[in-house]
């Protein structure tokens, strides 16, 4: 009986090393190998790429010598706990983003990419070594600041209001709960005002919703540009009523800064509706000072003002009204 004689398997056509050689050489992140006396024992292609430095020029050589700023960086460290303790680590990124000189590959010179930047020891035979690895983050951390930067214009459109360019009633909330706060632990003055376009209503049936956005828009810009100082804060509160927080102001400040308000939007000779009391578009606007006994919280004040405002519809608009509790009367108009 004939016996089947199997074939054998053929050899491999590379050695280990050369396909090792190969692997190396094709890996897309950087790979070095550094013995206990922290010279280079190995040194990629991805590395000699990106740092212009060939491995036959840079193997033997020390790597604090080669590279001196990483001496005293944390790369520094991990490398010395690897080598003595056998202690792997992962390098933050947000601490050193570009240890290593490597640049876009062929340029070797301008901004270095950032890097994330693992040490590994490991030993062979009685040698210890260390493997450090080197990975390219300079699109990833271009894509998450990116992310940052639009979530942040996002949450910036949240607090505007979007007709009128100033903040909306959810950053006026915001703002005069953190005003308040502030002016109750440091004993500051604060003021609010609450302000409303005189008969707005008229203004709306006469000229119809379109010109009335556009009357809106052109007021909120005189107010808005009355305010001068950056803690300042203009908001349309809702509907044809607008508010300011007055941080570090008084009454008689806010009297002040009321009254120019007023008189600003009033010289601007907007003509109103033939229904409307006063011939050219006004304001109306009630005035509140935080108190540390009756108006100090954001209802206090609010209820203050819109009452203050209500005093000014009533006494003929166009003029300001400071507001006070609930069992005071408010002063007549300024």
């Amino acid at each position: 009986m004939q016996e089947n004689i199997l074939p054998r398997p053929s050899q491999p056509a590379a050695s280990l090393s050369t396909l090792s050689s190969r692997v190396l050489g094709l890996a897309n992140l950087g790979l070095a190998v550094i013995d206990s006396k922290h010279r280079i024992v190995l040194w990629n292609q991805w590395m000699a790429s990106h740092s212009g430095l060939s491995a036959s020029r840079v193997q033997g050589s020390e790597l604090f010598e080669l590279f001196e700023d990483l001496r005293g960086q944390r790369i520094e460290q991990a490398i010395h706990s690897a080598l003595q303790n056998g202690t792997a680590a992962s390098l933050p990124h947000g601490l050193n983003r570009a240890p290593f000189p490597l640049y876009p590959a062929g340029t070797w010179g301008g901004e270095r990419m950032e890097q994330a930047v693992s040490v590994t020891p490991f030993t062979e035979g009685k040698e210890k070594y260390c493997l450090i690895e080197v990975s390219n983050v300079s699109s990833t951390m271009g894509r998450e600041r990116q992310l940052r930067v639009q979530a942040e214009a996002l949450r910036a459109q949240s607090y505007v209001d979007g007709l009128t360019g100033i903040a909306n009633r959810r950053h006026f909330d915001v703002a005069l709960s953190r005003e308040l706060k502030r002016a109750s632990r440091n004993d500051a003055p604060l003021s609010l005002l609450l302000m409303d376009i005189d008969s707005f209503k008229a203004y709306n049936d006469h000229f119809g919703h379109q010109q009335g956005d556009a009357c809106l828009t052109l007021v909120a810009e005189a107010f808005a540009a009355t305010l001068q100082r950056p803690a300042d804060l203009a908001a349309r509160y809702g509907g044809e009523e607008f508010a300011a927080v007055l941080p570090d102001t008084d009454l008689a400040q806010a009297q002040i800064v009321a009254e120019a308000i007023r008189a600003r939007v009033a010289a601007l000779d907007v003509p109103h509706a033939p229904a409307a009391v006063h011939p050219n578009v006004t304001l109306s606007i009630g005035v509140a000072t935080f108190d540390k006994t009756q108006l100090n919280d954001a209802a206090a004040m609010l209820g203050a003002a819109d009452r203050a405002l209500y005093v000014a519809k009533k006494a003929g608009r166009n003029c300001v009204i400071v507001g006070t509790p609930p069992d005071q009367p408010s002063p007549p108009a300024a």
